[in-house]
């Protein structure tokens, strides 16, 4: 076999791996906290999502409103119960403001969490790609409106996901930063489309609309990964956005499969913390 067909080969196993996994890749079995759980049918996607809801007990001890943290893979059997017990936990300790977190269960992953590309082995990974605008829209368009309807919310929104979801979430903070106020992403699949938001993320950010946001992102030793975090870092560094807080966390000892569990506390300690 040439060498050319053996690299196409590996490029695609690793497509198929980041693809294939969600943030919840380390198998550990998580207690399912209590929650709500509705269907919400939807225009924008032309099918009917299932939403998990989870809150902080003191939603029923006050009449407050709260932020809500959106997140894809918000599965049960997805990262949903996982990060609602590190938001309870959290909370509990006082190491961050009570919120309620909004779990967006996946029909067709990698048709909603990725951008359009040019690249013929990233349409390999399955048969519809680069929904992410659509998916964009179902978010802003109609689970918004849904969950301020449901429960008492405040203006504050934020979003977190990892590797396909967190290509999702700097798609967005890059693509329309005024959509949430907090932007979380662990190992985000920036490699996508040829590195495509990296490339052009001057041009994004020059926009001046991150005015107020925050953001806080990580990567791996994954080194597909890696080197384009670190170049995302490198990016905003220079550009010295006006009124963007944000911060990058090397994680050299992570795997991809573990820097979600690994890094999920810090992320939301600085993004929400007290301390």
């Amino acid at each position: 076999m040439k060498m050319k067909g053996i690299k196409v080969i590996y490029y695609q196993f690793l497509l198929c791996i980041v693809f294939l996994s969600c943030g919840n890749s380390v198998e550990i079995k998580d207690t399912i906290p209590p929650h709500d759980s509705f269907r919400l049918v939807s225009k924008s996607l032309g099918e009917t999502r299932v939403i998990n809801v989870w809150m902080p007990e003191e939603y029923k001890s006050s009449s407050d409103s709260l932020p809500v943290m959106y997140m894809p893979d918000g599965g049960i059997e997805e990262d949903f119960p996982h990060i609602a017990n590190t938001f309870s936990k959290l909370i509990k300790s006082k190491k961050i403001s009570p919120m309620i977190l909004v779990g967006i269960e996946n029909t067709e992953r990698r048709r909603d969490l990725s951008g359009p590309t040019v690249v013929e082995t990233d349409k390999e990974v399955a048969p519809v790609v680069g929904g992410s605008e659509k998916f964009r829209a179902f978010i802003n368009d109609e689970l918004f409106p849904e969950i301020n309807k449901r429960y008492r919310t405040s203006n504050k929104k934020g979003i977190l996901g990892e590797s396909l979801a967190g290509l999702f979430v700097v798609e967005t903070f890059l693509i329309k930063p005024e959509m949430f106020d907090y932007y979380i992403a662990f190992d985000p699949s920036l490699w996508w489309n040829n590195h495509f938001l990296v490339r052009n993320s001057k041009e994004f950010l020059a926009n001046e609309k991150a005015v107020g946001k925050k953001l806080w992102f990580a990567g791996s030793s994954a080194s597909d990964i890696s080197i384009y975090t670190q170049e995302l870092s490198k990016i905003l560094t220079n550009s010295n956005v006006k009124g963007l807080e944000w911060k990058y966390s090397d994680e050299p000892k992570e795997k991809h499969q573990t820097i979600f569990r690994a890094t999920k506390e810090k992320a939301l300690i600085w993004s929400f913390g007290k301390n």
